[in-house]
């Protein structure tokens, strides 16, 4: 595909941030110097956007965008549909649960015809669907690696709560969501069930682990890429007789801790030695969370504190 100096502006309309898209599409209009909007299945634009701009589908074209291009084809520069799997052979996603096959059947398959109506060109990702689909005519798309922010530049907040926690878990959701809007560095990982990933889904760059044995989490907890670990506990009755095990599994993450005050963990930890005890608002998480994503010298700082304090401490004699 050569590269021109004048390309039109490009919707990209992808059902959400995905690797199809990242990989295989994107690359390649970066690489040609499309001006890029990328678009979700709605809201639509006003048609009049769309004058002399180039449509790319990446694997699904929902029923709103079909109307609208309908309507606009004829001022389009170009029509693209992208696909990395099989999507136009119903055949091709047999033993696949239904639900899924039903979506593609609905957004893909049953569009085959339609694009062809619509004169759309075809981007494929394999020279196996080249072939399959040779008379589109189908251009390769190789996949390029992601030029995203790198591994190193990630900052892992977690809250490793269990199912006695669920206020905690409620109260934190505000909290995690003004952070990771304020620094696209910051991603999130929580343990729960489904009532925490119903909560915690529509957050960016948030993973809910599902719940597992303490041995199983030994082993979780003690995987390397943690960096801040969060420990709230509100004034409740349950809590007041809490012990300070998150400063444990904290530095034993090789993370830093942030403490709720008066409880134990803040009779452990000592403020900006070892950990930090942020009062319980949630204003004051949020900047604290802030305050330690930005400065990795303390970090390292008040987990060399933390590393001290736990070597330091012996067993009682009974």
């Amino acid at each position: 595909m050569p590269n021109h100096p004048d390309q039109p502006l490009v919707y990209l309309i992808d059902e959400r941030a995905n690797p199809s898209t990242d990989y295989f599409v994107l690359p390649v209009l970066r690489a040609n110097g499309y001006r890029i909007v990328r678009c979700g299945f709605r809201p639509i634009p006003d048609p009049n956007q769309l004058d002399g701009a180039m449509v790319v589908f990446v694997r699904y074209v929902p029923k709103h965008w079909a109307r609208l291009i309908e309507r606009v084809r004829p001022r389009l520069a170009d029509l693209i549909f992208f696909m990395d799997d099989d999507l136009f052979d119903g055949n091709a996603a047999r033993g696949l649960p239904w639900r899924y096959r039903f979506k593609l059947a609905r957004l893909a398959t049953w569009r085959r015809g339609w694009l062809r109506e619509q004169e759309a060109r075809l981007w494929v990702s394999t020279s196996y669907l080249q072939r399959k689909y040779a008379t589109w005519q189908p251009t390769l798309v190789s996949p390029l690696p992601l030029v995203a922010s790198g591994i190193n530049d990630i900052i892992r907040v977690f809250y490793h709560g269990s199912a006695s926690h669920a206020a905690e878990i409620r109260w934190l959701y505000p909290v995690i969501e003004a952070a990771i809007g304020a620094e696209s560095r910051l991603v999130f990982e929580i343990i729960g069930g489904n009532d925490v990933h119903r909560l915690y889904r529509r957050l960016p760059r948030t993973s809910v682990v599902h719940p597992m044995s303490w041995p199983a989490y030994q082993a979780f907890i003690a995987m390397p890429g943690r960096h801040i670990g969060l420990a709230p506990l509100l004034d409740r009755p349950f809590n007041h007789a809490r012990s300070c095990t998150k400063f444990f599994d904290i530095t034993r993450s090789g993370a830093v801790g942030i403490y709720a005050p008066g409880a134990v963990c803040s009779e452990t930890v000592e403020h900006a030695v070892d950990g930090w005890v942020a009062s319980m608002d949630q204003q004051s998480w949020i900047e604290t969370i802030l305050k330690l994503a930005h400065d990795e010298s303390l970090r390292q700082t008040l987990l060399a504190g933390a590393i001290r304090k736990q070597t330091s401490v012996k067993a009682m004699g009974v």
